[in-house]
C-alpha cells in the first residue's frame, strides 16, 4: 500500500513537467495574468467588492456567490488582536471554540457544537497553505496548533465552517481554518524587534518579498526569540524560531511555486494548573489560592530541571523538563495551477518531517500536605524536600507550606514523539462549461497521504508542594523508620496505578480519497454538490502492559545507579518490547454536501446546505476495547470512523461599509473515543442546533468586527454511562462571542479585543458549573515617521480569570480544583521597520 501511495504522490509531478515544457519561454507579464493571484493566495477585498474565498471549496468565488459560512483575518489583522498562540487566534473566528490554555500548542479546538472529543481538534483541520498539518487533528500530545507559529510572512486566515469542508478534505467534517503566507506579490519586507514589557519575551521577526524578474518572485520570513515565557516558570521556557520560504514562477495559465519551512521552538507546557474552589456545585467561587496564581504561575519549577525514566528502548535516561513542548518541522512542498485543454489543473504536494518532545504535567491530584505520610504508606513519617536548595531536610509548617498546605501528586507526560512525518498531496481539476446563460462548474480530483506516528510514553509520577514564581520543590515521603516511600521525589517510575501509561507506537496510516463536485449557476441562482470517498488503512504495532496476554510491564531496576534497589525501583514501568500487538485494518466512508445560493441582489444573498461527513479515528482508538490486541483488526468496524451530518442556512449582506451575515445551524456526531481524564472508553452521539453571527461596519476611521454563536448541544446517546443522556457536554457554553472596535488613522490605530463565553459545566455529569468570562485584548500603534511603526499590545488586559475547563465533576473537599486557566495579563511593546 505505502509503495502505490509514493507512485500516487509522485505521479503529480509527471503530470506538471509536460505542461511546463510545452511552455514557451515567459515573456513578460500581462496586466491580466497579473490579476489572477493563486487560488491559495487571494484575499479579503475591502467591503463593498468582490471578496473571494478558496479554502475547503472546489473554486475560489464571492463569498455572496457560494453557499458556505465563511470567515477571513488579514496578516495585518492579526498583528492587532495580541494573540500568542495560535489557538488564541482562532478565538477571534465566529463559530469556534478554542481553548488557548495551554500555551503555544496543546490547544483544544472546535466547531459549531461538536464535542472537544478528547484533545486537540478532532473535527476540524489545520491547514497551512491549503494542505493538512497532520491527517487528524487530535493525535495524543500533538495537536496541529503545536506545529504552527504565525509570523510576519502570514497573509491571511481563512475558516470555512461546515459546508463542503466535508467533501474538499479529509478528515475535516466541522470546517477548516487555512493559514496562508505571503508570497512576494509586493516587493519590500519588514523587520520587527519586540520585548514583554511585564514578562519575559525578547524577539525578532522579518519578512521580505521581492520579484527577481516579472514573472520570478520569492518571499523568505520567520522569527527568533528567547525568554521566560507569559508565565513564571523559573526558567527561560521560550526560546526558538522558524524560516519560511517560498518561490513562485508564474507562465502563460498558472504558476509553480516551491516552498520550505524549519521550525524549531521549545515553550512551556503549562495547561492544568491549581485552582481554589468554594460555594456550591451551583454558585462556584473560583480563585487564587494562598501563594500561588493560576494566571501567572504554573507547576513547573526552576528545581525541576530533569526527569529520570527509561526511554523507548528501556534504557535509563534522563529527559529535559525545561523542554516543555518541543516542535521540530522540516518540510518542502510544491503548489502549481495550469491549463490543460480548458481544465484549470492544481496540484499542491507537501512532506513534513515532524517530531515533538512534550514535558507537560498530563494529571494532579492536589491534598493536604499534612495527609502526605498517611496517603502514601507512611504513617507517622516526616516529608522531605527532595531537590531545591534544601533538598534533604524536612519540611515544617505542613499546613501553612507556601502559604496554602497543598501538595501535588503530579503524573509527568514525558512524550517523545520521535516522528509524526506527514506527506501529501492534492490533485484536482476544474473546468466552467457554458450552457447557454449558465455556467456548469465541473471539479474532480484525487488526495492522498501518509501520517506516521512513532512515540513512546516514558511518564513518570511525582510529589510537589505547590509555590509561585517558578519554585515548586518535589518531595520525598519518609516512614517513621526511615525508609524512603520516594525516591528524590519520584513516587513511581511509571503511571499512578502500576504499569500504567507506559506506551510506544509504531503506527502508519494512509488515506487515499477521490472526489468530484458540480455547480450550476445561472442568473441569481447557484445549485451544487459534491461526493468524497475516503479509503483509509491503519499498520503498524503498539506495546504497552495494558493490552493484556502476559506482557509484563513492570520490573525492578535501579534507575540512579547507586546499587540498591528503592522502594520506587521495585515496580519500574517498562514496555514489553517483546510483546508487541499488531494494528491492522482499514475502512472506508462517503461524505456528500449539496447546497444552493440564490443572490437575492446585488449587495445580498441567502443559501442552505446539508453535508455528511466523517472523522477516521486513529491512535484515540487504540489501548481500549475497539482494536484486537491479537489480530489487530477491528473490534467493531463503526469505531474506525465518526459520521457528522450537518444542515445551515443564511442570510449574507455586504455593501461599501457594512457587512453582515447571519446562519442557523444543525449538527449531528458520533463520537468513539477514550477519556482524556480517565482513559476510559466513550461511544456516544451528540446533537446541537444554533446560530452565528458575524458583521463589520466601517465609517471614516472608526470600525467594528463583531461575531457570536449561541449553541444549545446535548448529549444524545452513551452506551456506557445512560444517565449522561440529554446533559450538556462539558465546557460546552450556550454563547461566545467577539467584539473588535478600532480607529485608524494615518499615524495611529487603536482598538480592542473583547472575547467572552457564558458559562458552562466542568463534566459530562453537569453537576459543577464553570463561570463565563470576557477577556479584553488591547493595541495602540503610532507611525511617527515613514515605514516605522511603535506599538504596545495587552494580552488580557484586564488581568482576568477566565477558566476554560475544570476536571474535577464537583467542588473538591481539599477546596483545590484541577483547572485549565487562560494566561493573565501579558503586554509586549515593538517597533516594525517597513522598507
Amino acid at each position: 500500500m505505502k509503495k502505490h501511495f509514493l507512485l500516487f504522490t509522485v505521479a503529480p509531478f509527471a503530470l506538471v513537467a509536460p505542461a511546463m515544457a510545452e511552455t514557451a519561454p515567459a515573456a513578460p507579464a500581462t496586466n491580466e495574468a497579473k490579476a489572477e493571484k493563486p487560488e491559495a493566495q487571494q484575499t479579503p477585498a475591502k467591503k463593498g467588492t468582490e471578496e473571494v474565498f478558496s479554502t475547503g471549496v472546489a473554486k475560489g468565488r464571492d463569498r455572496l456567490d457560494s453557499a458556505t459560512s465563511t470567515s477571513a483575518l488579514r496578516g495585518s489583522d492579526v498583528d492587532k488582536l495580541s494573540a500568542r498562540s495560535i489557538a488564541d487566534i482562532l478565538r477571534d473566528v465566529p463559530g469556534i471554540r478554542a481553548e488557548a490554555a495551554a500555551g503555544e500548542g496543546m490547544g483544544n479546538i472546535t466547531i459549531r457544537g461538536l464535542p472537544i472529543a478528547s484533545t486537540g481538534a478532532k473535527f476540524l483541520q489545520l491547514q497551512e497553505d491549503g494542505l493538512p498539518i497532520f491527517e487528524f487533528g487530535d493525535i495524543a500530545y500533538a495537536s496541529a496548533d503545536t506545529f504552527m507559529r504565525a509570523d510576519l510572512s502570514l497573509n491571511a486566515v481563512e475558516a470555512i465552517r461546515g459546508g463542503s469542508a466535508s467533501t474538499f478534505a479529509s478528515n475535516s467534517p466541522g470546517g477548516i481554518v487555512n493559514f496562508i503566507s505571503k508570497t512576494g506579490d509586493t516587493d519590500g519586507g519588514a523587520v520587527q524587534l519586540s520585548a514583554g514589557l511585564d514578562y519575559g519575551m525578547h524577539r525578532a521577526d522579518f519578512d521580505y518579498g521581492a520579484h527577481i524578474t516579472p514573472t520570478l518572485r520569492f518571499n523568505v520570513g520567520g522569527y527568533y526569540r528567547q525568554g521566560a515565557g507569559p508565565r513564571d516558570t523559573g526558567f527561560d521556557s521560550t526560546r526558538g524560531g522558524q524560516i519560511k520560504l517560498n518561490v513562485t514562477k508564474e507562465f502563460d495559465g498558472g504558476y509553480i511555486r516551491i516552498y520550505g519551512k524549519y521550525l524549531d521552538d521549545r515553550v512551556a507546557a503549562f495547561d492544568l494548573t491549581p485552582v481554589g474552589v468554594t460555594g456550591t456545585n451551583g454558585n462556584a467561587d473560583f480563585h487564587n489560592i494562598g501563594g500561588y496564581d493560576a494566571r501567572h504561575d504554573t507547576l513547573n519549577s526552576k528545581y525541576f530541571q530533569s526527569l529520570l525514566t527509561l526511554d523507548g528502548n528501556n534504557n535509563v535516561t534522563r529527559d529535559d523538563m525545561t523542554a516543555g513542548q518541543h516542535p521540530i518541522v522540516k518540510s518542502i512542498g510544491l503548489e502549481s495551477k495550469f491549463d490543460v485543454a480548458g481544465w484549470d489543473i492544481t496540484e499542491r504536494f507537501r512532506y513534513a518531517d515532524m517530531s515533538n518532545h512534550y514535558m507537560g504535567i498530563y494529571y494532579t491530584q492536589y491534598l493536604p500536605a499534612t495527609a502526605l505520610s498517611a496517603a502514601f504508606g507512611a504513617p507517622g513519617g516526616t516529608v522531605r524536600y527532595a531537590n531545591g536548595p534544601n533538598a534533604g531536610q524536612t519540611v515544617t509548617g505542613l499546613s501553612t507550606l507556601n502559604g496554602n498546605g497543598i501538595a501535588a501528586l503530579m503524573l509527568v507526560s514525558d512524550t517523545d514523539m520521535k516522528s509524526l512525518a506527514n506527506a501529501t498531496n492534492d490533485l484536482r481539476a476544474s473546468r466552467v462549461w457554458k450552457l447557454g446563460n449558465a455556467d456548469l462548474t465541473t471539479t474532480f480530483g484525487v488526495y492522498g497521504s501518509h501520517q506516521t506516528i512513532d512515540s513512546d510514553w516514558n511518564w513518570a509520577t511525582v510529589l510537589s508542594d505547590v509555590a509561585g514564581n517558578g519554585e515548586s520543590h518535589l518531595l520525598d515521603v519518609v516512614t517513621a523508620t526511615n525508609v524512603k516511600v520516594t525516591q528524590d521525589g519520584t513516587l513511581r517510575y511509571g503511571g499512578p496505578t502500576v504499569g500504567t501509561f507506559r506506551r510506544s507506537f509504531r503506527l502508519g496510516y494512509t488515506t487515499i480519497a477521490p472526489f468530484g463536485s458540480v455547480n450550476y449557476h445561472i442568473g441569481k441562482l447557484a445549485i451544487g454538490g459534491s461526493l468524497r470517498y475516503d479509503f483509509g488503512t491503519a499498520n503498524g504495532s503498539i506495546y504497552g502492559s495494558e493490552l493484556g496476554a502476559g506482557r509484563v510491564g513492570v520490573g525492578p531496576k535501579d534507575m540512579n545507579g547507586d546499587g540498591v534497589i528503592s522502594v520506587p525501583e521495585m515496580q519500574v514501568a517498562i514496555t514489553p518490547l517483546a510483546r508487541p500487538a499488531p494494528v491492522d485494518y482499514h475502512y472506508g466512508y462517503l461524505s456528500y454536501s449539496v447546497g444552493v445560493n440564490y443572490r437575492i441582489a446585488e449587495s445580498m444573498a441567502v443559501f442552505a446546505r446539508y453535508s455528511r461527513g466523517a472523522r477516521a479515528n486513529a491512535d484515540r482508538i487504540l489501548f481500549g476495547p475497539f482494536v484486537s490486541a491479537t489480530t489487530g483488526a477491528l473490534a467493531d468496524k463503526k469505531a474506525a470512523y465518526d459520521a457528522v451530518k450537518q444542515a445551515e442556512a443564511g442570510v449574507k449582506f455586504r455593501n461599501d461599509n457594512l457587512t453582515l451575515n447571519v446562519t442557523g445551524f444543525w449538527a449531528k456526531a458520533d463520537d468513539t473515543n477514550l477519556d482524556a481524564t480517565n482513559g476510559q472508553p466513550l461511544v456516544r452521539a451528540y446533537k446541537a442546533i444554533g446560530a452565528e453571527f458575524e458583521g463589520g461596519y466601517r465609517i471614516g476611521v472608526f470600525s467594528l468586527n463583531a461575531g457570536a454563536t449561541y449553541t444549545h448541544a446535548e448529549i444524545t446517546n452513551d452506551k456506557a454511562n445512560a444517565a449522561l443522556i440529554g446533559n450538556t457536554p462539558h465546557r460546552q457554553a450556550d454563547l461566545i462571542f467577539q467584539v473588535s472596535p478600532q480607529v485608524n488613522t494615518k499615524s495611529f490605530s487603536v482598538g480592542a479585543v473583547f472575547i467572552g463565553t457564558t458559562g458552562s459545566y466542568a463534566t459530562d455529569a453537569n453537576l459543577l458549573k464553570v463561570p463565563g468570562y470576557v477577556t479584553t485584548n488591547a493595541f495602540v500603534q503610532f507611525r511617527p515617521i515613514d515605514r516605522v511603526t511603535l506599538a504596545v499590545n495587552a494580552n488580557n488586559l484586564f488581568d482576568k480569570l477566565a477558566i476554560v475547563g475544570i476536571d474535577d465533576a464537583s467542588v473538591p473537599a481539599t477546596g483545590v480544583a484541577k483547572g485549565h486557566v487562560l494566561t493573565g495579563r501579558t503586554i509586549s511593546g515593538s517597533v516594525r521597520f517597513d522598507f
